[in-house]
């Protein structure tokens, strides 16, 4: 099988890779190039048609595209850690957290670098207006998650999964693009730091 990504910061690609990692699985990423627009080839879009990545092509043929998809797929045929749950209800406080982390947080990470940072401007058009108010936005979504994470460990719980993944990837990527985590979100902080010091993190 063949996994096609990008190297940091792309926030996708890298979600796939700390799960890899996590999970002890050795696969080589085979690198399309973002800035020479390789994930818009016909070669590429053959694979996936919405020219993104990571895609995930199996021995068969088959194109697994969307990370938590490209995840699930190794849950189910690896050993390792549970990144999903292991119980009903862990497995469904994963999949809550994994739908908040993509909505409530990337959405404004991703609305602010498509309208208001510079590296898209020749990409689109651009609205800033309404991009630089996706800082507030997001900082609300910072507040947000501070409260919720409270004394937690990690964002679905006791365990470390795909949830703590898919807003790690989110927070690091939003800090390179100049949205950082303010210091009054000290439950925020405690477990970015908790995460990052996990050796998958350096995926």
């Amino acid at each position: 099988m063949i996994l096609y990504g990008a190297p940091n910061p792309a926030p996708n690609p890298r979600r796939v890779r700390i799960f890899l990692a996590e999970k002890g699985i050795d696969l080589p990423e085979t690198p399309v190039n973002l800035m020479q627009r390789e994930h818009k080839s016909p070669e590429h879009r053959a694979r996936n048609s919405l020219g993104q990545v990571p895609t995930l092509v199996l021995d068969d043929g088959t194109a697994i595209s969307e990370t938590v998809a490209i995840c699930r797929y190794f849950e189910e045929t690896s050993d390792g850690p549970r990144m999903f749950g292991a119980t009903p209800v862990e497995k469904a406080l994963v999949d809550m957290w994994i739908r908040r982390a993509e909505f409530v947080l990337m959405q404004p990470v991703g609305n602010f670098w498509r309208h208001a940072h510079p590296r898209t401007a020749a990409l689109l058009t651009q609205y800033k207006d309404f991009g630089e108010s996706n800082r507030e936005t997001y900082a609300g979504a910072l507040k947000w998650l501070n409260r919720e994470l409270g004394a937690k460990p990690f964002i679905a719980g006791e365990a470390y999964t795909m949830a703590d993944i898919c807003a790690l990837t989110t927070v690091d990527f939003a800090d390179w693009i100049g949205l950082p985590v303010g210091d009054e979100y000290e439950a925020v902080k405690g477990w970015r730091e908790r995460v990052s010091a996990r050796p998958s993190a350096a995926a």
